[in-house]
């Protein structure tokens, strides 16, 4: 009797042991593989870990309240652009395996450290804002962004700047209108780094605009004319 219950024991734990892993290897599977397709109008949970996630890689999706609006759509499209990926607005499971992974590039090969999170951001404002400029001008954009970064009156890091709202209005064009993930030309590399090393070709600015394209109203009446730099002007 004693050997024929051990035995029965023996072959309860095999059978338990088995039935665990067969569960882990499932749920594990289960986990990997899950995914919701989202897109314009869904809302939930799963919408704003996407959003969070577009934020964190600087696709701006706006608040995360876990509604699929058009500002998500847009966000949702920039990152396919970037990516390279079919184009619809949809965040499905390419989309989102990209997303959520580790590895997401945005055609690029700067590396991930501050001061080269700096230069990557810098670099693509100055190209999607000044890309037809001279190259002083190029550098003044650079030179405005730093200034903002060093000014308690706005973000303290340069993608902070760059994508930064008011009233729920980007204040760079390029971050509505999605240039701001154009690959940026070595001149705006230049210029970038040459702006994070100091040089200033528009001094103190924190404002500036193209009068041919904007008003620019309120800059005009509230703060102080610096110069003038191509088909920008440039206020402090």
């Amino acid at each position: 009797m004693k050997i024929s219950l051990k035995r029965m024991v023996s072959l309860f734990l095999v059978v338990l042991l088995i039935s665990i892993n067969i569960a882990g290897v499932y749920a594990a599977q289960s986990q990997s593989n899950s995914y919701v397709t989202l897109m314009f109008g869904s809302r939930g949970s799963e919408v704003s870990r996407l959003q969070q996630a577009l934020n964190n890689k600087g696709f701006s999706a706006g608040a995360v309240d876990g509604i699929f609006g058009q500002r998500t759509e847009r966000a949702v499209i920039n990152f396919q652009k970037a990516n390279k990926i079919t184009i619809d607005g949809i965040a499905g499971k390419q989309t989102q395996s990209l997303l959520y992974g580790a590895n997401t590039s945005r055609g690029t090969s700067v590396s991930r450290n501050s001061s080269s999170v700096d230069m990557y951001w810098l670099s693509r404002i100055i190209e999607a804002e000044a890309g037809a400029e001279p190259y002083t001008g190029k550098v003044a954009v650079g030179n405005v962004i730093l200034n903002r970064v060093n000014s308690k009156n706005f973000p303290n890091t340069v993608k902070g700047v760059i994508f930064e709202y008011y009233n729920g209005i980007p204040q760079f064009s390029p971050v509505a209108e999605g240039t701001i993930y154009n690959t940026p030309s070595q001149a705006s590399i230049n210029a970038a780094t040459d702006a994070v090393n100091g040089v200033k070709p528009v001094g103190s600015s924190t404002y500036f605009f193209n009068p041919d394209k904007a008003e620019g109203k309120w800059i005009v009446n509230n703060k102080t004319y610096v110069k003038r730099i191509g088909n920008h002007v440039f206020y402090k």
